[in-house]
């Protein structure tokens, strides 16, 4: 149950699944704590101590649910204790298996989804579990307060907070693609109704690319119909490009609405603070591309443990050898098996570079509490093996495969890279691929799928590739290899602008002051 606390006063809210500090309990009882990254931790914090803020997030363990109920936190930071088994439904159940894999399009459809009665059970998780974060925001926020909901998990809560707090300036942002609307309409017609109204809940919605953001509306206009309203602009044009709630037509009204991008930083109190049953309320439509933090990475990327790191991978790799590198989670979605696929075919295809280059391939597991995960995670160590035994020798492994998550290790292996593969089947954005050119000591050919967000930013100096065609892939690593070495620091030159254009903070503040002052 969530207590609403005396006298709200917070002006800015984050809500996010995952929060800025996560608790273990140790052996003797006691509880230790790890402060977290990333850009909503910088961002909030370049707001200053004078505007109070609050941070939502769920208890995501058991340490985390100790820390709630002992009544241990930070200031600033309201942890939720949601019942376990509520949050497992609405995290794997929902968010995990059924939106990321529709937002992914990774569903194998002759046999999956199946939204039965198992689903609709864990639909209603995901409901109260939105409700939970809503009630939170709605209890924590001072009057007229602007509040950052964040990513999938938390779909419904704009429009929940907006019945409960009519008077708030809400904002929503997708970390995720968007599917087309086709494939969009493969949840349930209530569910998807469900989802988009509660995002539409919100006086701003902020996706990573216009693509995204293009595919958002147009799965509004497919799904929703001409009854709920109708949307005003160009997505990707000049302008700004809103939904007008409660308006016929449905589609798309070009070169209407005021002046101003759609990324502009201000827009009229009354449309933010309206509530949602107002025919007159509008919500905004935004694109905020977020960058890779390229002060810290340059000054993280050379401190002793990344040195240390360095030495060991020199030493697995062998003196003089290429690279091919590439750091991912083994998610689905990141396409690893594709990638050691393609790797095979250039060896095979272009015999002159075995014994020449070596693949270091950062696998850290994700989401093991899934079983297509820890599937997914044992094909990529068999395809790492099977290159080994069929192509090394004594002194060369071809495949240098890492399994346990370590940051120091992941820039090391950026400062080494010849060649940066990031092939992902579909990607919000892929901050890898911003990363990479950053810290390379000698420069980089960046390989990079066509269905990664930031293709848009980066794709003019990258070599792009069909994330499907292990073919082409394996002709585009032989391309980045074969790459003068003039050219290639030339590219990684502009590549590191792009992909530094706009960093956390800004990413972040750039959010806030859409919202209004």
């Amino acid at each position: 149950m969530v207590t609403a606390h005396a006298a709200p006063r917070a002006q800015v809210l984050v809500a996010s699944n995952r929060g800025p500090v996560s608790y273990a309990l140790k052996e003797d009882g006691s509880l230790e704590s790890k402060r977290g990254g990333g850009g909503l931790v910088s961002g909030l914090s370049a707001i200053g101590s004078d505007v109070e803020s609050v941070w939502v997030c769920a208890a995501l363990g058991e340490g985390d649910r100790e820390a709630v109920r002992r009544g241990v936190g930070e200031t600033g930071v309201r942890m939720l204790d949601i019942d376990p088994a509520v949050f497992s439904d609405a995290y794997n159940g929902i968010a995990n298996s059924v939106l990321w894999f529709v937002q992914h399009m990774l569903y194998q459809t002759p046999l999956e989804p199946v939204f039965d009665a198992e689903f609709r059970r864990q639909w209603a998780s995901y409901e109260a579990y939105n409700r939970a974060f809503a009630e939170a925001l709605a209890a924590e926020a001072g009057d007229g307060a602007r509040v950052l909901v964040q990513d999938y998990h938390l779909a419904l809560v704009p429009g929940m907070l907006r019945s409960l707090r009519p008077d708030l300036r809400i904002a929503h942002f997708s970390h995720t693609p968007w599917a087309p609307v086709d494939y969009f309409r493969m949840l349930p017609d209530d569910i998807a109704r469900q989802l988009l109204r509660g995002m539409l809940g919100a006086d701003r919605l902020g996706f990573l690319t216009w693509r995204w953001a293009s595919a958002f509306a147009e799965s509004v206009a497919g799904v929703l119909g001409a009854d709920e309203g109708e949307w005003v602009g160009s997505p990707g044009g000049e302008g700004r490009v809103f939904f007008r709630h409660g308006v016929g037509g449905g589609g798309f009204r070009h070169g209407v609405g005021g002046g101003g991008g759609a990324s502009s930083s201000s827009r009229s109190s009354s449309s933010s603070s309206s509530s949602s049953s107002s025919s007159s309320r509008e919500t905004d439509l935004a694109v905020h591309p977020l960058g890779a933090d390229g002060d810290f990475l340059r000054r993280r990327a050379h401190e002793a443990d990344v040195e240390e790191r360095m030495a060991a991978l020199r030493e697995q790799i062998g003196e003089g050898r290429r690279t091919i590198v590439r750091v991912d989670r083994t998610e689905l979605s990141k396409n690893i098996v594709r990638g050691l696929l393609a790797y095979r075919h250039l060896l095979d295809t272009h015999p002159e570079w075995r014994e020449r280059v070596v693949h270091v391939a950062f696998a850290y597991p994700s989401r093991q509490d899934l079983a297509v995960y820890r599937e997914y995670t044992e094909e990529v160590g068999r395809v790492a093996a099977e290159i080994n035994s069929a192509y090394g020798t004594a002194g060369w492994t071809p495949v240098v495969l890492h399994v346990q998550d370590d940051f120091a290790r992941s820039l090391a292996a950026y400062r080494l890279a010849d060649v940066a593969l990031v092939n992902p089947v579909r990607d919000g954005m892929n901050l890898v691929a911003k990363e990479v050119p950053v810290v390379s000591d000698s420069g980089c050919a960046l390989v990079l799928s066509r269905e990664a967000g930031a293709v848009a930013e980066l794709g003019e100096d990258a070599i792009v590739v069909n994330p499907y065609d292990i073919t082409g892939t394996a002709a585009a690593l032989h391309a980045g290899l074969s790459m003068a070495e003039g050219e290639r620091a030339e590219r990684t030159k502009r590549l590191a602008v792009a992909g530094t254009a706009v960093p956390p903070r800004r990413w972040f503040l750039g959010q806030l002051e859409g919202l209004g002052g």
